[in-house]
């Protein structure tokens, strides 16, 4: 139940960024070329959502497998083996989300000391930029949830995206409904 609350959460959270963000480039652009004006603090907010929305994404992609990969060496790999392929890359990736964290923290700290604004709003820059921090902190959640599920054997690898495959499903279930559709 709470599992699924914090889906629920990240996918709103995700997508009303993305409304977010449509709405202010939309009423920015019909300022702009429709009326000669503009709001000075659009384009750095718009900026500051879009990372946002990235970092967010990329930490519920990893949960929901919708990352592209390229892993045809590794899906004819034998199950234990994939498994241990699986296994050293998540650490690879927990260590350069490590790496990204202690960065994240030391600049944070800074900018935090410093006490500075972003350029066009009335934000102090640690607070816009936590996402880094956030970010890779939620990654690495996701990284070793996935890997304490290859551990367990509930999965064997990434999950990546298979867009080829999905695009055949596609196009044989609209091939099926125009045959469908042709028979009296």
């Amino acid at each position: 139940m709470i599992a699924r609350f914090v889906t629920h959460l990240e996918e709103g959270v995700v997508s009303l960024i993305l409304v977010v963000m449509t709405l202010v480039v939309f009423v920015e652009v019909v300022l702009r070329f429709g009326f000669n004006t503009g709001m000075i603090w659009a384009d750095e907010f718009v900026l500051h959502l879009s990372a946002w929305m990235v970092l967010l994404g990329a930490s519920y992609g990893v949960k929901v497998g919708s990352h592209i990969g390229v892993d045809a060496v590794v899906r004819i790999l034998p199950k234990p083996v994939r498994r241990g392929v699986t296994l050293v890359a998540i650490a690879l990736c927990l260590v350069y989300c490590w790496l990204f964290i202690q960065g994240s923290w030391v600049y944070l700290q800074k900018v935090h000391r410093i006490g500075i604004e972003l350029e066009d709003l009335p934000i102090e820059k640690w607070m816009a930029h936590s996402i880094l921090l956030i970010g890779f902190v939620l990654l690495a959640i996701r990284f070793a949830l996935l890997g304490w599920h290859v551990l367990q054997g509930k999965s064997d690898s990434f999950g990546f995206a298979d867009e080829a495959k999905e695009a055949l499903e596609t196009l044989g279930a609209e091939a099926t409904e125009k045959a469908e559709a042709k028979k009296p």
